[in-house]
């Protein structure tokens, strides 16, 4: 079963509870109809990802906690996420419609180093149309993605919208370089 956004989020909420929570209080948190929760519920269910530990009350279980978790990465999968792409494949910053600084980034390494010193109004202008995050989704790391999708969520701007994007992909790149050198020394 694929997991949509809301049985994600649902699933997601279930986690944080770190407890069964009643399907009314769930509701309203989602801003959506008890029906229309229902019937999510009801596919998650049956998809063994959540429990019914009592008539109204929803717990997640642990296949629903695999299902929302991100892949493990294995040291093949982490030299494959830090590779170099063709151009083609690469992020070309641009600080508008039409506007391409003639910068881009063929790799995860590449991509923090420019983060760093292009112009703060290129990252402004990409992090709300989500084209980060489709970029690292088209290398594999969806991981990566989801995390610069919570930064999009935290309305930030100008410098500490650079150094937290920066940050997250620098941290991301020191874990894969970690695991990847794993597999030149075996």
């Amino acid at each position: 079963m694929s997991v949509t956004e809301i049985k994600r989020k649902i699933l997601q909420m279930l986690l944080e509870a770190g407890k069964p929570l009643k399907r009314e209080d769930m509701a309203k948190n989602l801003g959506i109809s008890v029906p229309t929760l229902m019937g999510h519920l009801l596919g998650l269910i049956k998809a063994g990802y959540i429990s019914t530990p009592d008539k109204t009350y929803y717990a997640i279980t642990s296949k629903g906690k695999e299902a929302i978790s991100p892949p493990k990465i294995d040291q093949k999968r982490a030299a494959y996420l830090l590779r170099a792409v063709p151009v083609d494949k690469a992020f070309h910053f641009y600080t508008g419609i039409g506007q391409y600084m003639g910068v881009f980034a063929n790799s995860l390494t590449d991509f923090y180093k420019k983060i760093q010193t292009i112009n703060v109004k290129s990252i402004e202008f990409h992090v709300p149309r989500r084209d980060f995050e489709l970029w690292l989704q088209s290398l594999g790391d969806t991981e990566l993605a989801t995390k610069i999708g919570q930064i999009r969520g935290m309305s930030l701007s100008g410098e500490n919208l650079r150094k937290k994007v920066y940050d997250t992909v620098k941290l991301r790149c020191d874990e894969l370089e970690s695991l990847s050198r794993g597999l030149s020394q075996t």
